[in-house]
């Protein structure tokens, strides 16, 4: 806590939240009913083991795929397994966020940036190493145990990017973001 400051944002569980009072070993931070609405925290009991990260800064280097602190939904662990030193995670995924969980793409679970090894149905998998078990709250999932999920937010800008470029068809050449430029640049096959 030696580094931290009124205003800085800590995410907790992957949930983006501002740092309102701290001291030595604490912070505190307001949360507001959207915040109990979209995520797990409602649930959350005193002494319970959370994943914490502080925000990064530009300067550091970049190690996952970009995080912002703001969940999407929560899903439930609904199958565990293990695989040579590895554990596999089943996670099943509401409807609204199934368009952005792509195969070898990026999903954010409780705050830790993960890779996806296989989409199926309603449900996308997790192979997890010893690592980062150890380093997160991971290890401690069981089937039946709620998640924080943060879909890629590059996804969701380029979506939104497209449906802005198909409702304004008129104006097709005003230089934006095209499927043809991402088909071209390599991003969509």
């Amino acid at each position: 806590m030696s580094d931290v400051n009124l205003g800085d944002s800590i995410a907790t569980n992957g949930v983006c939240l501002t740092v309102v009072a701290f001291d030595s070993n604490s912070y505190s931070a307001d949360v507001s009913s959207e915040t109990l609405a979209r995520t797990g925290l409602a649930n959350y009991k005193n002494g319970q083991v959370v994943n914490l990260e502080k925000a990064m800064l530009p300067t550091t280097r970049f190690g996952g795929h970009m995080v912002s602190g703001h969940v999407d939904a929560v899903s439930e662990v609904v199958e565990i397994s293990n695989n040579g030193n590895s554990t596999e995670y089943w996670i099943e995924m509401p409807d609204d966020i199934a368009p952005y969980i792509a195969e070898k793409g990026s999903v954010t679970i409780d705050g830790v940036s993960l890779t996806i090894n296989s989409v199926a149905d309603n449900k996308f998998r997790l192979t997890i190493v010893p690592h980062t078990a150890q380093e997160t709250i991971i290890e401690n999932y069981q089937v039946g145990s709620k998640v924080n999920v943060e879909v890629d937010v590059i996804a969701r800008y380029i979506e939104r990017l497209l449906l802005k470029k198909n409702e304004s068809s008129s104006t097709s050449s005003s230089g934006g973001v095209t499927e043809e430029l991402l088909r071209k640049s390599g991003f969509m096959s």
